[in-house]
C-alpha cells in the first residue's frame, strides 16, 4: 500500500495510482475534464466551520488535526474514509487537494491515518 499527496493542479504522474480529490469544494480554475480524477470524496473533507477556523495557518495544524480526526467519526465522513481505506488495499492512492501547503492539509491527516505511519510521500512536481 502506498498513499501519496499531490496538489490537484500538479501534472498527473503515471505512478499516481488511484487519484482521489479530498476537498469539499471543486478547485478554482480547473475544468472537471482536466482533473484526471478517479474519485471525488467530498464527504471526507473537514466541515466548513473547521476549515474556516483553521485558515491553513500552520501554527493551528495540530489543533486542526485533532478536531478533524474527531469529525471523521461522523457517519458520512466515516463511509468516505472507509472507501479510501478500500482503495488503498488495491494499490497506490494519491490524495489530491487544491491547498498550497499539502503537508498541513486534510490530505496529510488522511494520509497519515491511512498509512498508519504518521505520514505519506509527497509526489514530486
Amino acid at each position: 500500500m502506498s498513499v501519496r499527496l499531490r496538489r490537484i493542479y500538479d501534472e498527473p504522474s503515471s505512478d499516481d495510482g488511484t487519484r482521489v480529490l479530498v476537498d469539499r469544494l471543486w478547485p478554482r480554475g480547473l475544468a472537471k475534464d482536466e482533473a484526471r480524477l478517479d474519485e471525488w470524496l467530498k464527504d471526507v473533507a473537514p466541515s466548513d466551520q473547521l476549515r474556516v477556523w483553521y485558515g491553513h495557518r500552520p501554527e493551528r495544524f495540530e489543533g486542526f488535526r485533532s478536531r478533524y480526526l474527531a469529525e471523521l467519526d461522523d457517519p458520512a465522513r466515516r463511509r468516505a474514509l472507509d472507501r479510501l481505506t478500500e482503495l488503498t488495499r488495491h494499490g497506490t492512492v494519491t490524495l489530491l487537494t487544491a491547498t498550497r501547503d499539502v503537508e498541513h492539509s486534510q490530505a496529510a491527516v488522511l494520509a497519515g491515518l491511512l498509512s498508519r505511519t504518521g505520514g505519506a510521500r509527497r509526489a514530486p512536481h
